[in-house]
């Protein structure tokens, strides 16, 4: 397409974002009407109850914003209350405690009022038609709705809202969410503020605090995203840029960096050991370093720079050993020197939109508050609960987060490269390097790139097993266990751990737009 494209996980979300296109929208508004109709169509991954990261590329400028729209922990949200309550390792996963701020609602309006060309009103339309018209429920989103259904919904005090008849609805099957509607339309009408200090607010921290959490009016009233610096680097004379931490785009970035040092199509082909071990090795490196170093700025000094510089990537390369996995790896010490769905959008001007919005696990903690049509995500399992941890939990701190977008930009004239992310939990970085390497190293199109095989170290744990996707040479899943790595063969809907990817491609001669959309999901790339 010439004129702009939309890539997601969700057809009608798709079909939502190109239909504002097609009304002269750009890309900042596109990215808002499919966020909205994401919030409806895949309720079980994403949603008003949320958080969301967006990169936005401004052609006039060819300046790259980062937008943070993710909450933090509730004020009266202390590591002494959790001993008080005898919760000292780990927060339990759908606890009413790991409920942060929703960021999501805040973040698209922001979006719009920065770079958006068009009103709140027109850009939720499609949304709001979804919601309260209904649409047909996609088999992949059937399967993780049914998911939280069951383990749930059913003991949630406004689940029911999002079932049919006590049930989750079949593939095929038209799904109405009326409450849904009238959240959005109150959003349409009156911005955030309907979000963090009308009615919605009043169920949501009556909800929380009935469930045992310590969420109030003040901590959803205080709530504001941020406009951040992009962090970047080269990568095969491109580019990357990730939003900075709290979020783990810094993960990416630093196994790209390791990965730069190795000519990767020389070790091989694409799904050959060689390539395979040093890149699950350089992601081992990366996510060791990211359990320490990805946590809220605002309360830890991350040395960012040194973490990114030529030196530190060099050092960390050389303890890649070429034949054996390596399944304990430190964090490491740089030298100090002076100094969870993703969708894509790009338009017919040039101007791009990476975004993801993301509830973490499916309908995070499950608690949906009676009247919205939406769940609370479970984000706070993001944080460390271990004293004097750079990630640790505290009031009003961002934790840890799974959820990034990238960018890149051709090194020289910064013009537009592409737009993709691929969403999934600690997948994501993974995701992004396995995307770049397939599109820079190999010269693949976007829907090849999505379509190839990948690998997956389960948790982001540095020595965590490594999912391999069915598609992947029996040999070479053999040749890697040999090497130290415990390997685990994944096919069918297991296929889902590899996350959901979307790549939008623009030519710079004549802004021609390749998009590619995820095979392991119910979306397509749709041009206008």
């Amino acid at each position: 397409s010439e004129r702009g494209m939309v890539a997601a996980c969700q057809r009608p979300a798709a079909q939502a974002g190109v239909e504002i296109l097609r009304q002269g929208g750009n890309a900042a508004d596109a990215a808002v009407a499919t966020a909205a109709a994401l919030a409806v169509t895949t309720p079980a991954s994403t949603g008003l109850g949320g958080d969301m990261f967006a990169l936005y590329y401004d052609a006039a400028t060819k300046r790259i914003s980062a937008l943070n729209g993710s909450g933090r922990a509730p004020a009266a949200l202390t590591l002494a209350l959790l001993e008080q309550q005898g919760i000292r390792t780990e927060l339990p996963r759908f606890h009413a405690h790991t409920i942060t701020v929703p960021g999501a609602c805040a973040g698209w309006c922001d979006l719009l009022e920065r770079f958006g060309t068009r009103d709140r009103a027109t850009v939720l339309s499609g949304a709001i038609q979804l919601a309260s018209e209904g649409f047909a429920v996609g088999p992949v989103a059937a399967r993780t709705w049914a998911g939280g259904a069951e383990r749930l919904l059913t003991q949630s005090p406004g689940g029911k809202e999002l079932l049919i008849d006590g049930r989750s609805p079949r593939a095929g099957e038209v799904f109405r969410n009326p409450s849904m509607a009238k959240v959005l339309l109150d959003i349409a009408q009156g911005g955030k503020e309907a979000f963090y200090q009308g009615w919605i607010a009043e169920r949501i921290v009556e909800t929380v605090q009935s469930c045992g959490g310590t969420m109030t009016a003040g901590d959803l009233a205080g709530h504001t995203s941020t406009w951040e610096k992009p962090i970047s680097t080269l990568y095969k004379g491109v580019r990357v840029y990730e939003c900075p931490p709290n979020g783990q785009g810094l993960t990416a970035l630093l196994a790209l960096n390791i990965l730069s040092r190795f000519d990767l199509p020389s070790l091989g082909e694409p799904l050959s050991v060689r390539r395979l071990h040093v890149m699950i090795e350089a992601l081992r490196l990366a996510f060791a370093d990211a359990g320490w170093y990805v946590a809220d700025p605002d309360f830890f000094d991350i040395p960012l720079a040194e973490l990114l510089s030529a030196d530190y990537s060099a050092s960390r390369a050389r303890q890649i050993h070429p034949e054996r996995a390596t399944l304990d790896h430190p964090h490491g010490v740089p030298t100090p020197r002076s100094g969870t769905v993703y969708f894509s959008v790009v338009d017919g001007w040039g101007n791009a939109c990476s975004f993801v919005n993301s509830n973490y696990m499916a309908f995070g903690t499950g608690i949906v508050p009676e009247g919205t049509g939406f769940a609370l995500q479970n984000r706070g399992l993001g944080f460390s609960l271990q004293p004097g941890h750079p990630n640790a939990l505290a009031p009003r701190k961002r934790p840890y987060h799974t959820i990034i977008a990238g960018i890149t930009t051709r090194e020289g004239d910064d013009s537009l490269h592409s737009s993709f992310g691929v969403m999934g939990g600690f997948m994501q970085p993974q995701g992004h390097v396995q995307v770049l390497s397939g599109l820079l190293d190999d010269g693949l199109d976007p829907q090849a790139v999505l379509n190839r095989p990948r690998f997956c170290i389960l948790d982001g744990l540095p020595g965590g097993t490594v999912a391999l996707e069915d598609g992947i040479p029996e040999p070479v899943i053999t040749a890697l266990s040999e090497m130290g790595h415990p390997v685990k063969l994944t096919c069918g809907f297991d296929r889902s751990v590899f996350g959901r990817g979307q790549v939008i491609l623009r030519n710079p001669a004549d802004g021609l737009l390749c998009g590619g959309s995820e095979p392991r999901a119910d979306g397509c790339a749709l041009g206008v």
